[in-house]
């Protein structure tokens, strides 16, 4: 995780953050999804206790609920869709370095004893693991980012090595921790469905919404795969020290969540890009497609 952290670190550009912090309402509004919308849902899932999820489950849906976005996941999607990939990157990465903060704080207050607590060690561990290893790729990055650009495609296997290395980690810990005994078929079924109407609703509520608030096309794409995800390589690592021993049953709704969140984008993505484009010319009116080029009267310039 610490290794998946620093290759974001140095992949990001530093004038590339600086100047996607003037597309702030953008960024704002991934922010709100991530942090705001996901939570309020989480905490009106609490009326599926106990009919539909057991007290543990749901604390780890809620605590899915909590995590930050995806950096890979989103860029990738984006950039599938003929997105705005710059806006994906620096919103994913602006949400990852505000989860270190954020998560913990929100897991504390919305999660209480289930999750063990917020004490300053466990923060610095999150830090450590997340934070320190972002800082150290963006400072070395100046050495470094040439060398990364160049092997872009082998580095793309380090990431998706990364992320499988992370879930296999928490399938066998959950296997030595016998979570698989305690969840019943019919509770695990139970819970996917919970999770599919989450993720359906927060895809609804990041399209329409940012088309609301007058978000162009490309700059809705964007807020859609950044503002629906959640990082499961950010979330394992503050799992297991939000919730200590009873980590690998906290994080089964993320696990399922995130190969979920993977397979539904991936379709909706493959649509998006069949899109037609917007015209320029239509004021940002979200969705507009471009006129055919036949019967158009371009105008000839003068001189003089």
């Amino acid at each position: 995780v610490a290794l998946l952290f620093f290759l974001y670190g140095a992949r990001l550009s530093t004038r590339e953050a600086l100047d996607g912090l003037k597309h702030w309402r953008l960024h704002l509004t991934v922010l709100a999804c991530t942090f705001l919308l996901f939570p309020l849902l989480g905490l009106a899932a609490r009326g599926l206790v106990p009919t539909v999820l057991t007290p543990q489950l749901y604390g780890g849906l809620l605590f899915l609920c909590l995590v930050p976005s995806t950096i890979q996941s989103s860029i990738a999607f984006t950039s599938i869709a003929r997105g705005n990939v710059p806006a994906a990157i620096c919103a994913g990465s602006f949400s990852s370095l505000a989860g270190i903060v954020l998560t913990p704080l929100l897991a504390a207050l919305l999660l209480g004893g289930s999750a063990g607590g917020l004490s300053a060690d466990g923060l610095l561990k999150i830090v450590l693991q997340l934070l320190v290893p972002f800082l150290a790729g963006q400072f070395l990055r100046r050495w470094v980012g040439g060398l990364l650009v160049r092997h872009k495609k082998v580095l793309g296997l380090v990431d998706r090595g990364s992320i499988l290395l992370v879930v296999y980690t928490a399938f066998s810990q959950g296997m030595v921790a016998g979570i698989w005994h305690l969840v019943t078929p019919a509770r695990l079924g139970l819970l996917l469905a919970a999770e599919a109407v989450l993720l359906a609703a927060m895809l609804a509520l990041t399209w329409y919404g940012a088309g609301r608030l007058g978000f162009g096309r490309a700059d809705r794409i964007a807020i859609q795969f950044a503002g629906s995800k959640k990082s499961l390589a950010a979330g394992l690592p503050m799992a297991s020290v939000l919730f200590g021993p009873q980590a690998a049953l906290a994080v089964l709704p993320l696990m399922l969540f995130h190969q979920m969140q993977l397979m539904v984008c991936a379709v909706i993505a493959k649509r998006r890009a069949r899109d037609p484009e917007e015209d320029p010319g239509t004021d940002g009116i979200p969705g507009t497609p471009v006129a055919p080029a036949v019967g158009r009267i371009t105008p000839t310039p003068t001189t003089g």
